[in-house]
């Protein structure tokens, strides 16, 4: 058996900041442009020059500080058709459309003419804060102004290459869908036809936008791009990748995380099965690699490895012993100080004379990402030793800086291919062992051939890095007239901005942990949030909506509890506490309505028995929300008929993908509140498919009702904002119902009885 075990890969690191260009290929080479191509990076400036004078390409074309600019390039074909290489990674939230809307709406061409790929690693693509990333909801609102500049530059260049070549002035020329047009003679040229003398000139700085009264595509429900590929199968992703030569393989983990294999008992009868090329020994798994990945996988499940043994008990790794319950009770046990993450007032004071006072502990299990494509990655080597890579991604440049570890190699040396998610939700960023590409680089240099691996659902399951494990302490205070005057939160954990990007972002608060719990909306005068880090053995990731996925379960919850103890309506309550924030008032009067009006209950339903409604709002990724759910009891189960979701997310590219794409993340939200969780007994996983881990079917599906209130604030985020208001409304509704009020999730732990 291989050990391919290299000393290297555990120094690779998610937080790697450095973004090395891929070097010695150039622009034109690596976009592929045929001749007369027109190429075009907004804000591109001529870099040093070569020794010979010709301009530099890679790094030598780079500004000064990466980042700076947006480097999204354009190519414009003969055809007149425009290929646009993305900085971001369209895995289902629409970008790919919504890039191609906004460049088309300045270009003067139908986003429908547009194809759209994910651009290749390279400092110019840190368009995201000085990174590169496809998450957090930021891929339009931190391009939409950039994208925009693209497309306006472009057709003032096509513009004075048109007016060159008809010998006229270019104010006299106009454009209309991909042809410049000269009204007084008739005549007209095609953007294909003048892509080639158009790449000649210089760009200009100071061209105009259009009058967003003027815009076409732009807020308008454009189809989506990629709908055809994906309906009729043509869209591929990673598990759909082959290479001339090509093997398969398959991995067994560790049955406890940070174990190795010892050894393997019956290699040579395994090795002898048929198809069976390899076996090999990796980092914390066993690989076989044949000529299929379904011989691959049977020869796998054949192998009877011994393990290295875990420690036998404690937290502070997966143990023998470790278990979700002994995770949780560690966080409740703390008394380690905590760090102020948001204080206002004097809290002391507020409580001292406070009428009543009351308090409550709030939490939320690990989740997996259960998405339904398995993870794939293929690796191959080429003759002159460089590395062409195929993996699912949300961080090009840092999964190159990991690569190029795992290989020996200088980055510049990985090319990185990232194909279409078939999956997002915070799956795809770099978490250690959570991630098959290293298994395939370490494999295909065993080798010498192109390897595929492909993780079973099993593995998935049981290597997938996990949403951490939430707990929060409450204690409020209520004056006289039932109005909360002081409110304090403990948030106990450690969160994936921490464990991944510490290196970048040095606050000792994890925003992570407490956002939800933070800068919320509300007019309460004296508030005090504390941070305590008590970090988790297990591997743990983004996911959809991250900290706000239970924190605003948390915090919304327990206001409802103010609410109760206050002898007030939770939506009155609510409209109280937002007298000084007209924009929220405004939304959650919008989801009243879109509701046909707030009624709490309980209340006889259409059909019989007794319903009622729970309420909520949230503030996730410089977009507001404010949700109505309505629920029944079947069977001790909470039954959600109806979601009515209005959100704020300031201005629009597409409405018709911000209602998909809340409606998507209201159904998972959903998912998580009455279903999900990963549970650990004995330092393993419970659940290795979706047998054990049940997500929410089709019957468990609701209606789902979306407003869109356009307040013209700056532009926020759209995949994840429509999860976060979903878990606490229903579980508000679930307690006007039946009086119980549930702390902690998913609401399947318990059964439900009318009140």
């Amino acid at each position: 058996m291989n050990d391919l075990t290299p000393p290297l890969l555990a120094a690779a690191s998610g937080a790697s900041t450095a973004r090395e260009p891929v070097r010695n290929l150039s622009r034109r080479g690596f976009l592929g442009a045929g001749s007369g191509a027109l190429l075009l990076g907004v804000g591109l400036r001529a870099g040093p020059a070569r020794a010979g004078g010709s301009p530099a390409e890679g790094a030598g074309a780079i500004a000064p500080k990466p980042g700076t600019r947006v480097a999204a390039f354009l190519e414009i074909r003969p055809d007149g058709t425009v290929r646009l290489l993305s900085p971001f990674v369209e895995g289902g939230q629409g970008i790919n459309t919504g890039l191609a809307q906004t460049i088309g709406e300045e270009l003067d061409l139908d986003p429908a003419r547009f194809s759209v790929e994910c651009a290749p690693p390279g400092p110019d693509y840190a368009v995201v804060n000085g990174l590169r990333l496809t998450g957090g909801s930021f891929s339009t609102r931190s391009s939409f102004d950039a994208m925009r500049r693209l497309g306006a530059t472009a057709r003032e260049m096509l513009l004075r290459a048109a007016a060159a070549r008809l010998a006229v002035r270019q104010d006299e020329l106009t454009t209309e869908n991909g042809r410049v047009l000269h009204g007084a003679s008739g005549r007209a040229l095609g953007y294909g036809d003048l892509a080639e003398a158009a790449l000649a000139l210089v760009p200009r700085d100071d061209v105009p936008l259009r009058d967003p009264k003027t815009f076409r595509y732009i807020g308008k429900p454009v189809p989506r791009l990629d709908a055809r590929d994906k309906s009729t199968g043509r869209a591929e992703y990673a598990i759909d990748i082959r290479l001339d030569g090509m093997l398969h393989a398959a991995v067994v983990h560790a049955p406890h995380l940070g174990t190795e294999p010892r050894s393997v008992a019956n290699e040579a009868e395994v090795r002898a099965m048929p198809g069976v090329h390899s076996v090999h020994r990796l980092p914390g798994a066993v690989a076989v690699v044949a000529e299929s990945w379904w011989r691959a996988r049977k020869a796998v499940e054949a192998l009877a490895v011994t393990w290295t043994e875990p420690a036998p008990e404690g937290v502070a790794t997966v143990s023998g012993a470790f278990s979700s319950a002994a995770m949780l009770a560690a966080l409740k046990s703390s008394t380690e100080p905590g760090i102020a993450a948001e204080q206002e007032g004097n809290v002391e004071a507020a409580f001292a004379g406070a009428a009543t006072v009351i308090e409550a502990e709030y939490d939320a299990p690990y989740l997996a990402h259960a998405q339904l494509e398995p993870p794939a990655s293929v690796a191959r080597f080429a003759p002159d030793g460089s590395l062409d890579l195929w993996l699912p991604n949300q961080m090009p440049e840092v999964f190159q800086q990991v690569a190029a570890k795992v290989a020996g190699l200088q980055p510049d040396g990985v090319r990185i291919h990232s194909p279409m998610l078939g999956g997002f939700f915070g799956r795809h960023f770099f978490y250690g062992p959570g991630n098959p590409f290293p298994q395939a680089i370490l494999l295909a240099k065993a080798t010498g051939r192109p390897v595929r691996v492909l993780w079973s659902r099993e593995e998935e399951f049981g290597m997938d890095a996990v949403r951490p494990l939430g707990f929060v302490r409450f204690r409020a205070a209520i004056g006289r007239d039932g109005l909360p005057v002081a409110l304090t939160t403990r948030a106990v954990g450690e969160g994936p901005i921490g464990r991944w990007f510490g290196s970048i972002f040095k606050s000792p608060v994890d925003s992570s942990v407490v956002e939800g719990l933070d800068k919320k909306p509300y007019a309460i005068p004296n508030r005090r949030l504390d941070y305590v880090k008590v970090p988790h053995p297990v591997t743990i990731a983004f996911w959809r909506s991250v900290g706000h996925s239970m924190n605003d379960y948390f915090y919304e919850s327990f206001l409802d509890e103010i609410a109760e103890a206050g002898g007030q309506d939770p939506f009155a309550l609510r409209m109280a506490l937002l007298r000084d924030s007209p924009r929220h008032r405004t939304l959650l009067q919008a989801a009243a309505d879109l509701a046909g009006g707030w009624k709490r209950g309980p209340f006889a339903g259409p059909e019989g028995g007794r319903r009622a409604r729970g309420v909520s709002m949230a503030s996730p990724f410089g977009s507001e929300t404010a949700t109505i759910a309505e629920v029944s009891l079947e069977d001790g189960e909470a039954r959600v008929h109806d979601l009515w979701i209005a959100i704020d997310p300031g201005s629009v590219v597409n409405p018709s993908i911000v209602k998909r794409q809340v409606e998507g993340a209201a159904a998972l939200g959903l998912s998580a509140t009455l279903l999900e969780q990963v549970v650990y007994e004995g330092g393993q996983r419970q659940a290795r498919n979706f047998d054990a881990y049940p997500i929410l079917d089709r019957t468990r599906m609701p209606r789902i009702h979306v407003a869109i209130v356009e307040s013209g604030a700056p532009m926020g985020g759209i995949g994840e904002p429509g999860l976060p208001g979903v878990p606490p409304a229903v579980v508000n509704a679930v307690a006007a119902l039946t009086g119980q009020r549930l702390r902690s999730l998913p609401l399947s732990k318990a059964r439900l009885t009318a009140a």
